[in-house]
């Protein structure tokens, strides 16, 4: 138990030989009144091992007749030694929890149920954080225009200064003004190694048609825009078409193994 991380949920069903006894005077936490007769040793181990992992005897909590929560049975002897244990943090997802009548496991055991409503959290997405688009530098424009802003930011020094700190703080700032931030949203893994010219060059009319139509709502725009978009339709297909027709062609031959491999990755 120890080993297993204190976020995962636990239930433990088994035979533990011991009575924890009616009543729940001063073990409030681990256990409800509804147990089966006087506690002995071995129950209050199990009481001690339940504290210890905050866990909690989920027989307990609900109340039965004795028929429902007797779970061992021979010789005249009626009593409870079979429970269920769960962290008690999830207590509130068990709805109930009895024995079954008639049903036995072994000779003298009886079937212990447990009804449980697992409560599945949906895991919040995070925040992308927005990142200076360093990788415009490639371009010898924007790498110009960098270091002219940051040259004039420095006070047209040369020699960067020796507080490095405020320098790598200037460049930082220079770099966003100058080659601006990503939006910070997530982007979805789309498929567009089959991209051509073509296909890039139809897209980007595209955009900037939908950025006019956007600012000027006239029918001459709106039309515009959607030549480009069914325009923009035909293109992807051509493409992808052509790209998937050498891909198969490829795939047949030994070089083709790399291309496999990677459409696997």
């Amino acid at each position: 138990m120890e080993s297993i991380p204190t976020g995962e949920r636990v239930v433990i069903g088994a035979d533990f030989n011991g009575h924890v006894g009616e009543g729940n005077r001063g073990d409030e936490e681990v256990m409800g009144k509804f147990g089966v007769k006087e506690r002995n040793l071995e129950g209050q181990m199990v009481l001690d091992f339940a504290k210890w992992m905050d866990m909690a005897v989920v027989n307990t909590y609900f109340q039965k007749r004795e028929e429902h929560r007797v779970t061992y049975e021979s010789g005249g002897r009626r009593t409870q030694v079979d429970y269920i244990l769960c962290r008690r943090g999830n207590l509130k997802e068990i709805s109930d929890c009895k024995v079954v009548v008639g049903e036995s496991v072994a000779r003298q055991h009886r079937m212990v149920v447990c009804r449980m409503t697992l409560m599945v959290c949906k895991k919040k997405r995070s925040k992308i954080e927005k990142k200076t688009k360093w990788w415009k530098l490639k371009k010898e424009e924007c790498c110009e225009e960098f270091r002219q802003k940051l040259r004039q930011a420095l006070g047209g020094q040369v020699v960067l200064p020796d507080d490095w700190e405020n320098t790598a703080q200037m460049i930082r700032e220079t770099g966003r003004k100058v080659l601006g931030v990503s939006s910070g949203r997530r982007k979805e893994d789309k498929e567009t190694w089959w991209w051509n010219e073509e296909v890039q060059d139809s897209v980007q009319r595209k955009r900037l048609a939908k950025k006019k139509w956007d600012m000027d709502r006239t029918e001459e725009n709106r039309q515009e825009y959607k030549e480009l978009q069914c325009r923009v339709k035909r293109e992807v297909s051509k493409a992808k078409q052509k790209a998937y027709d050498e891909l198969y062609t490829r795939l047949n031959t030994r070089e083709g193994e790399k291309d496999l491999y990677r459409l696997a990755r």
